[in-house]
């Protein structure tokens, strides 16, 4: 699929994305809202888990558990999701349109408190890595060349350091010069999900 063909939703036409947990002490889902730069919010992040998944996970470790992702944006439309499978080690997880079709995969590596997200197109080529420290929440995206297109951590400034105060928040940021539309869309759904992917490695 050309470039030029190529359709992405205005929910990743943004730059910029803020990910802010909402806690909630009587679900074991996790929903996260999603900001801009300028503080509005753009979407929502909403894991969803089976009643009889709340139940196992009672008595199982949840890095087993398939676990699904979904993106919507302020309207509710469904953007993306972000799927695993039953695992006992490190999975592949799929990424899939609003049309259910896969757009891409991602693929970890965990060493201590370094984790390694290869992404791939849905052909399997790799199109960018995010690696870094997860106990200093600090990531570098970098595309298939290594080249740097974006960030992952807790710094920021502007509007946004006075709305954002917690610990329990972080900020993707994508280089505005990264060009290759068709692989954004892919690149974005990993790294705004990419904490609550670690959770449920743990």
């Amino acid at each position: 699929m050309s470039e030029q063909s190529f359709f992405i939703p205005k929910f990743f036409e943004n730059n910029d994305y803020f990910i802010d947990e909402k806690v909630n002490y009587f679900k074991f889902g996790n929903t996260y809202n999603v900001f801009d730069k300028s503080g509005e919010q753009v979407g929502v992040i909403n894991q969803k888990v089976t009643g009889w998944h709340k139940f196992l996970r009672l008595f199982l470790n949840k890095a087993m558990f398939p676990f699904l992702l979904e993106v919507h944006n302020m309207d509710n439309d469904l953007q993306v999701s972000i799927k695993r499978g039953w695992t006992f080690w490190m999975s592949k997880i799929v990424i899939v349109d609003s049309n259910d079709k896969t757009i891409g995969t991602i693929k970890q590596k965990f060493k201590f408190f370094k984790p390694t997200f290869i992404i791939e197109n849905a052909e399997g080529k790799t199109i960018a890595r995010i690696t870094g420290d997860w106990k200093a929440w600090d990531f570098k995206i970098n595309d298939a060349n290594e080249k740097p297109i974006g960030t992952i951590n807790k710094k920021w400034g502007g509007v946004m350091k006075e709305v954002f105060t917690r610990a329990d928040k972080y900020y993707v940021a994508v280089n505005p010069d990264y060009t290759e539309i068709a692989n954004k869309m892919t690149i974005v759904s990993c790294a705004i999900t990419i904490d609550m992917v670690l959770k449920n490695n743990k």
